[in-house]
């Protein structure tokens, strides 16, 4: 059951070294404390290596890009290479411009990833080596859909396997997937469109969650993506007359802070083909 990937989290408290942006760095913190992890934040080059190094899991998050943090992207990389942490990439923007493509391609070939976590538009560039996306947000024309459901599952297990990583993409359906198997995740609400950084939000509570079950990180990471969704919305069906976005982000991390496994699993929306 989903719920004991939750509970893993909270009994081994797992510290994850974030390489994130600067537009939600606060708000990965506050949702790794929130889910039961441990955040530290460094993207210095000369102290992201002893960071990792005292880690379970490592995010890097590409939002936010700059020379000094690249370059310490691919040093927390091999260092956690190194050691055999869990490491997940989340291609925020990845077709939007050079830059982030390229960095994004370049980390998949000298970076050994656990996971990949990004919108159909990014996953989709990483997997033909180009592409493009509205800003950080999914391309209206690459959206999982019921009709397209059975392609799209059918692409997220073939670039699993060919990365030999697991793969999530998030959306209005969610898919997480490994070469063998995809969850099929219906969870969450429109709403949470409008809070910038849900999916960054996502990627630190992923890492947490991989690195809490090293045995069982599909699971994990499908647990994951349905703790985000679900508080959403818990977060939206207990929104007050003349709340919005900004005390439905605190909704959010409140609903993860108080989920449980009995709430985990009985709210949890999924299949797996």
């Amino acid at each position: 059951m989903l719920g004991n990937c939750l509970e893993n989290v909270r009994k081994t408290v797992p510290l994850v070294h974030n390489i994130t942006n600067y537009v939600t760095v606060n708000d990965v913190a506050n949702v790794l404390l929130a889910c039961g992890g441990s955040p530290i934040m460094s993207d210095e080059p000369d102290d992201v290596s002893d960071i990792t190094s005292i880690c379970g899991g490592l995010n890097i998050n590409i939002g936010t890009l700059n020379k000094r943090s690249i370059e310490s992207m691919f040093i927390a990389g091999a260092k956690a290479n190194e050691l055999g942490h869990v490491v997940l990439l989340d291609p925020v923007g990845a077709g939007a411009s050079a830059l982030r493509t390229n960095t994004a391609i370049e980390l998949m070939e000298k970076v050994k990833f656990d996971v990949i976590r990004g919108n159909i538009s990014e996953i989709k560039t990483l997997a033909l080596g180009s592409g493009t996306t509205k800003g950080v947000d999914a391309d209206a024309a690459d959206t999982v859909t019921e009709d397209n459901l059975d392609r799209m599952v059918a692409f997220a297990k073939s670039f699993a396997a060919k990365t030999r990583t697991i793969v999530a993409i998030t959306g209005a359906i969610d898919l997480v997937a490994d070469e063998g198997k995809c969850y099929v995740i219906r969870n969450g609400h429109p709403e949470m469109s409008k809070i910038t950084g849900t999916g960054c939000q996502l990627s630190g509570v992923a890492t947490a969650y991989a690195a809490a079950n090293p045995n069982n990180k599909t699971e994990a990471v499908a647990a994951a993506v349905c703790v985000m969704g679900l508080a959403g919305e818990i977060g939206v069906a207990g929104m007050q007359a003349g709340e919005g976005n900004s005390s439905l982000r605190n909704r959010i991390i409140d609903a993860i802070y108080n989920m449980d496994a009995e709430t985990l699993n009985k709210g949890a929306k999924y299949e797996v083909r």
